[in-house]
């Protein structure tokens, strides 16, 4: 394995346990076991932690300041994904037409956004469709465009017809995939 597989699998990994972690805190968010939540009985809880300590409070930012901000971002790439991962639940849910005319079934589909944003917690759900749509439409004649290229490309902070311009198309061509793969997606989402 290369030190760049190694990385991205590294990475992969942090985002998936911030992802769980956040959502088996939000899952036990008000779950007091029948006692109606709050903070713990006899006046305990974060506002009384200083004085408990004797000001031996640190603890509470030593992660993000140990770590010169990097869990901060980290906790923030998984939220993103998060909500990313939550607008295409809703996309998919509402229009079902977007996994039918890509010829898969709806989890195929969240399965496979949910791994990409692993690798970009960006990347919206609209850009992982048009990325498939427009690799299903090319990649026949242009064998180098694929879904995984075009993400590659959009992770890199590249546009989707830059990508395609990388990847071998022309300008206008390009421009015209771009604008027909919109057609196909608003077309989906109608049926």
């Amino acid at each position: 394995m290369t030190g760049n597989t190694k990385h991205r699998l590294f990475v992969a990994l942090i985002v998936s346990l911030v992802v769980i972690g956040l959502q088996a805190s939000a899952f036990g968010q008000g779950r007091g076991g029948g006692h109606g939540g709050g903070p713990p009985s006899g006046g305990g809880g974060m506002g009384r932690s200083s004085d408990t300590s004797g000001g031996r409070d640190m603890g509470r930012g030593n992660a993000s300041d140990r770590s010169n901000g990097r869990s901060d971002t980290g906790m923030d790439r998984g939220r993103t994904a998060n909500d990313n991962l939550k607008d295409a639940d809703n996309d998919l849910r509402h229009h079902p037409g977007i996994a039918n005319s890509l010829h898969v079934n709806a989890n195929a589909l969240r399965a496979a956004f949910q791994a990409a944003l692993a690798k970009n917690p960006n990347l919206t759900f609209g850009q992982f469709v048009a990325a498939t749509r427009l690799a299903h439409n090319l990649g026949g004649r242009h064998p180098n465009i694929t879904r995984d290229a075009i993400l590659a490309g959009l992770a890199a902070g590249k546009s989707i017809g830059q990508t395609l311009q990388d990847l071998g198309l022309g300008k206008g061509e390009a421009k015209e995939s771009v604008k027909e793969a919109e057609r196909e997606n608003k077309q989906s989402r109608k049926d």
